[in-house]
């Protein structure tokens, strides 16, 4: 609606002729845009019946309410809800209480929207967007309900999981990062951890550091113990003296309600909140886009498959780009996807170290894309003969097909091996001078460097900055997106060339620089990609918009978009980091001081 309401700034200030944008570029254009000129005009000729159709763009009336109704949505599904669902995640106490400023701010929009549409005929009828809106709006307020009967069950089930995972991770830190920080800072330390028969002062004997050694499984199954209580008084402290809505009736009928219900059902519900997390967002922008849909007027009749084409594949790359940059700033660091060696059974739980690493989630998605968009790429022109763009357009997954496949294969650990068969035949022993240095994996083995992900999607790119289209807009609005997507692939070729010459040899995050130039590059070419659809651009040439004006405006709201996605992330940390410091005293203080040293470089 932002970009709409900036065309109509725009178309203010006069309609000029297409020939005119061509000024500066020589003589030598000017027969060309001549043409383009004439091209354009009889081209408005033939939209005139669909420039004249109203839509609740060029609706003048109560412009005050659709306005208000963007507004609102735009700040509780923009700036509301991301927060929400950072501090749902890391298990906050906040999260309710955001949760229900986003309804809240939900309920006003729709209440808005709903006065307008009720003063207003319906312009784009059996629209997807009204739809879609209450029914996310439901299943947002049943994720609310089951958060309260969470709030009341101490989390049961779900806590039940979270407390193995605590145990597994209850000293993620290397014995050698521990040994070494007790050695710089014993009294930090001892004053965080001090065995019972150590008084804190003086120095131990050796037969009293004789007695700690042979105690040592006690005093672990002691620690253990102190530990399973505070988990324990954890969930107390979570849902026990601040379980309160402020109405002692209301209190009394959920805790009532909470221990009615059984386990199995409480395992369910817990599911189904935390689905709703990991879908909501999406629903999110499908919400946003049908509403931008909406407004416009656009993807009527048969232009919905040209659309629907554009706007799902623009889509699938805009949220690549947000993982992409998730993954530079430490998500999934579990799974070893942020650039970063992947923690063992043990410092994370046997679930997480069994997850395939990002390359072949992303080779997957590629093979699964071209394994079935293969048959949808006729289907706007169903029952009609085949022509050259639509073969083009197969050639591109059958592409996506092959790469996806290769790239899966490369990451298998099995095919690694029987590629190495001629030589594990090899008997290092036989010969006279053995060296095991050489018959050890290279540093490289323990590290993906899959360039088939990024080899496809620069092909890709290449494709479609010379694809031919039927206007010089269409034409120039493909080439930036298929620049910007070459662009990802070279830098990500950067990454892997930054990871071979220094593989990643700790668990944290090495965020290389470069992966941030890959996030941009995928964020604004997926948002260019939904805008080249052919109503976008039909839209842009009424208005006598040349490629460049989405191209400036897509720029600036994908840096912005990387700084919100920056901010909300950083906030899930310091939830984490908040309840951590409140439920396990001694193991915030620890992780805090050897953050210092990591950012100190000591």
């Amino acid at each position: 609606s932002l970009l709409l309401a900036s065309i109509s700034s725009s178309s203010a200030h006069g309609h000029s002729d297409y020939g005119s944008t061509s000024e500066g570029l020589g003589a030598s254009m000017t027969a060309s845009a001549s043409s383009m000129a004439s091209v354009m005009a009889s081209s408005r000729v033939s939209t005139s019946s669909a420039a004249v159709s109203p839509t609740y763009f060029t609706h003048s009336g109560l412009s005050g309410l659709m306005l208000a109704h963007i507004g609102l949505m735009t700040v509780a599904w923009f700036f509301v809800l991301p927060i929400s669902v950072m501090l749902s995640v890391a298990r906050s106490r906040l999260a309710l209480a955001t949760q229900i400023s986003f309804f809240g701010l939900n309920a006003a929009g729709l209440l808005v929207g709903t006065i307008y549409n009720s003063k207003t005929s319906d312009l784009y009828e059996n629209n997807l967007h009204h739809k879609l809106g209450w029914a996310i709006t439901w299943i947002f307020l049943a994720q609310i309900i089951v958060g309260l009967l969470r709030f009341y069950t101490n989390g049961r089930a779900d806590n039940d999981e979270a407390d193995k995972e605590e145990r597994v991770s209850f000293m993620p830190i290397s014995t050698q990062h521990m040994t070494g920080y007790q050695q710089m800072h014993p009294n930090t330390v001892a004053s965080m951890h001090r065995y019972s028969h150590d008084s804190g002062h003086g120095t131990e004997s050796d037969s009293g550091r004789s007695s700690s050694l042979a105690g040592l499984h006690e005093e672990k199954d002691e620690e253990m113990r102190r530990f399973d209580h505070r988990l324990l008084d954890d969930r107390a402290e979570r849902t026990g003296s601040r379980r309160s809505l402020g109405s002692v009736n209301a209190d009394r009928f959920l805790s009532r309600l909470s221990q009615l219900m059984p386990d199995q059902l409480t395992r369910i519900i817990n599911l189904f909140y935390d689905a709703v997390d990991v879908l909501i967002l999406i629903f999110g922008f499908i919400l946003i886009l049908t509403g931008f849909v909406t407004y416009a007027g656009i993807f009527e009749g048969h232009n919905i498959f040209n659309g629907l084409a554009h706007s799902i594949k623009g889509g699938i790359f805009f949220w690549y780009g947000l993982l992409t940059l998730g993954r530079w700033m430490g998500c999934f660091a579990e799974y070893g996807w942020a650039w970063n060696v992947r923690p063992p059974v043990g410092v994370v739980s046997a679930r997480k170290a069994k997850v395939p690493s990002a390359e072949f989630v992303e080779s997957f998605i590629i093979f699964l894309y071209g394994s079935t968009n293969v048959f949808l790429e006729h289907l706007a022109a169903w029952g009609n003969a085949w022509t050259a763009q639509d073969l083009e357009h197969v050639s591109i997954t059958i592409m996506f097909f092959g790469g996806g496949l290769c790239g899966m294969l490369v990451e298998s650990r099995k095919i690694r091996d029987l590629l190495n068969a001629s030589l594990s035949r090899l008997d290092a022993g036989q010969h006279q001078y053995p060296i095991k240095e050489q018959w050890t994996p290279p540093k490289t083995y323990s590290f993906s460097m899959n360039p088939f992900p990024g080899l496809v999607i620069l092909l890709l790119g290449l494709m479609m900055s010379s694809h031919h289209q039927h206007s010089m807009v269409s034409t120039m609005v493909h080439k930036q997106w298929g620049t910007l997507f070459v662009g990802f692939a070279l830098a990500r070729a950067v990454t892997y060339i930054l990871t071979y010459l220094s593989p990643p040899s700790s668990y944290l995050p090495s965020r290389p620089p470069s992966e941030i130039i890959s996030s941009f590059c995928l964020i604004s070419g997926g948002l260019i990609f939904i805008a080249s659809n052919k109503d976008t651009v039909a839209a842009m040439e009424r208005y006598d918009l040349n490629a460049m004006f989405v191209f400036t405006v897509t720029m600036g709201w994908t840096a912005f978009l990387m700084a919100w996605q920056i901010i909300v992330l950083a906030v899930k940390g310091w939830a984490v980091r908040r309840r951590q410091s409140v439920t396990h005293p001694a193991r915030g203080t620890l992780a805090r001081a050897l953050d210092d040293e990591v950012n100190s470089g000591g």
